[in-house]
């Protein structure tokens, strides 16, 4: 797909915070941008960019087939997934993940493989599914051997390896983000929030032989991210198939991330000069504080029936080393990188914040 020439798209997932940003950019490219958004999602946004809505659900196969007969799309970007599981046991929890972040990437996938002319699938994962850097100091890079940490991040590499199981009749391929901010995003708000009110910034103790000052994040903004996916559709390597795989890991997968790669410490520093805050305290707690806090935080979201952005299962994540990832195949492959600097995202997404009145 390109600018010059404008295709049917269906992107799932559409209503969420990327899906949002990623329309918007498919409408600016007078693309046909159809949703396949479920019956409770809130669409006033897209509905007002001038979105066409499917209504349906990426783990019902006659949703997608519908919304794939529709829409005539040539390629589909699948965002849709499960972030944070309803609350309920361990077992419940990553039955959730699986169906929704592996089952919905197989549904997807199977029905995209038995069209005629079937379109590009770009798979947005996450980082979490290739999990924390396996060497100290190094950046991950697409070739290394996934090991995920965490529930959530076991569910987006199923998911992968679901799409990996098509990849003989459907062109796809695999990004994985790190942490995406930007505005309209709550999650890195709650980073945000005690440095705006207290000037507290808490830094993850004792993770896996790494001292809080060696563990290192990378991270995306929401637009930089929606570049990048746009990219990748145009030009982007695709999942090898079947043996051919066999020698290729890495292949058809990017990491669309930032070039900074700041520790907790320096993250905290930036977020606090975004605020215009010159005192910062930082807040070290111990790995079993933390993780004693992540089963408070289960309890309390069973109790109130809510799921909680801090539970036992990100305790885990943020526990386990540096989460950094390397963009050089994206540069070096699709001539992606991103558009500002850290500091200016983050000043950026500050601002959003107070206009919205969250800070």
């Amino acid at each position: 797909m390109n600018a010059a020439d404008p295709q049917p798209v269906l992107v799932t997932g559409a209503s969420g915070f990327i899906g949002r940003r990623l329309v918007r950019r498919l409408i600016a490219r007078k693309c046909r941008a159809c949703c396949l958004v479920r019956a409770n999602s809130r669409v006033d946004e897209l509905q007002a960019i001038g979105a066409e809505l499917i209504t349906g659900d990426v783990t019902d196969r006659g949703s997608v087939d519908r919304a794939l007969e529709q829409s005539r799309a040539g390629t589909l970007f699948h965002l849709a997934g499960l972030v944070r599981a309803r609350p309920g046991g361990r077992e419940r929890m990553r039955d959730d993940f699986v169906r929704v972040n592996a089952g919905g990437v197989e549904t997807v996938a199977a029905a995209c493989a038995l069209r005629v002319d079937p379109p590009v699938l770009i798979v947005v994962s996450s980082l979490a599914a290739a999990g924390p850097c396996p060497r100290i100091g190094e950046a991950r890079v697409e070739g290394d051997i996934a090991a995920p940490v965490s529930d959530y991040g076991r569910s987006k590499l199923a998911g992968e390896q679901a799409a990996a199981r098509h990849a003989a009749d459907v062109p796809t391929t695999i990004i994985r983000p790190p942490i995406v901010f930007g505005p309209g995003d709550r999650g890195i708000l709650n980073m945000i929030r005690p440095i705006a009110r207290w000037g507290l910034h808490v830094v993850p103790g004792g993770g896996r032989g790494s001292r809080p000052r060696d563990r290192r994040l990378s991270l995306i903004h929401v637009d930089d991210l929606a570049a990048g996916l746009l990219i990748a559709a145009e030009k982007g390597e695709r999942l090898p198939s079947g043996h051919a795989g066999r020698g290729s890991r890495g292949a058809g997968v990017y990491f669309i991330a930032g070039e900074d790669h700041p520790t907790y410490e320096e993250l905290g520093q930036a977020m606090a000069a975004a605020l215009g805050r010159k005192n910062l305290k930082m807040v070290h707690v111990p790995a079993p504080a933390l993780r004693l806090i992540g089963v408070i935080a289960d309890l309390s979201a069973r109790i109130r029936r809510r799921p909680s952005w801090v539970n036992s299962d990100k305790i885990a994540e943020a526990l386990a080393g540096s989460w950094m990832c390397s963009p050089a195949k994206a540069g070096a492959q699709l001539g992606w990188f991103p558009a500002f600097r850290l500091d200016e995202r983050l000043h950026e997404t500050v601002q959003w914040y107070r206009r919205e009145g969250l800070l």
